[in-house]
This record gives C-alpha cells, structure tokens and sequence, in this order.
C-alpha cells in the first residue's frame, strides 16, 4: 500500500524519479507498468497497472449508468498514458499532460493506498495550510457502512 508524501522532482524531459519508500511497494508488489490518467482533469493518479485493472473493473461492474460508465472512460481514456518504470525507478509523464497540470521541478507524490498522486507543491502546500479534518468528518468517517 502507498502512504504518506514524497517530495520529488520532474527533470526537464518529464521524468518522474519515484521516491525510495514507494518504490520498495512496487518492487515487492508490482511489475513496473504503470497507467497514468485524471479522473477529473485536475489531478494525475498513477496506478500500478494491475491495480488500474482492479479499480476500472469495478466501475466498470458497478451499479452506474452505461451513460456515467461512458463518461469515465472517456475522460480517463483520454488522459491516459501507459508507462514503464525504468531502470533508474523513473516514470515518464507525456509532455501534454505536463503542460496540461502545469507539472515542472519540486512536486509532491501522495502514495493513496492503492495508487500515486502527483500533486504541484506550492498549490498543495495553500491547500493543506487550510484543511482540516473536523469532529464531525471523523464521526462520519468511524461510523461502520450499512
């Protein structure tokens, strides 16, 4: 599982050196294929592919409409990318989609268990000096699902 926050680096031809304790979970538990997409244009997550696979299945066999099934396909269709790690244990990030999420130098690679998230550093950074997990949210987040 990824956890936690590595700051790291994209070189000047996109490529993403994956921090050390990330890619010990990927040695040890994936191949090295990746598939990099957005789920809403804001974000890019990066899925080992095996764990892609697993999450596109289940929305895919979900209780979703073929109309919102659609939908997510084709956006994260359409900024999906396949990559292989290389020998270095650095992911290459097609140049539309750096342009695109305006992703250069100092970023943040947030491991969200079962995938990685890129993340500009100076936005993240604005955003976290303001969030806050409420009493209330932690309620909600400990009450058992029906």
């Amino acid at each position: 599982m990824f956890r936690g926050n590595c700051p790291t680096r994209l070189d000047e031809k996109g490529r993403l050196k994956i921090p050390a304790n990330f890619k010990h979970v990927i040695d040890k538990e994936y191949d090295g294929q990746f598939y990099i997409t957005s789920t809403d244009g804001a974000v890019i997550k990066v899925y080992p592919r095996t764990a892609w696979e697993q999450f596109e299945a289940k929305v895919l066999n979900g209780a979703g409409s073929y109309q919102t099934q659609q939908k997510f396909m084709e956006l994260t269709s359409y900024y999906g990318q396949m990559v292989e790690m290389d020998a270095q244990g650095r992911l290459t990030v097609a140049d539309w989609l750096r342009e695109k999420f305006r992703l250069a130098g100092d970023v943040y690679i947030l491991g969200m268990t079962d995938h990685l998230e890129i993340r500009l550093k100076d936005e993240l950074d604005q955003k976290m000096a303001s969030a806050a997990v409420t009493l209330d949210e932690m309620d909600e987040l400990m009450r058992p699902r029906n």
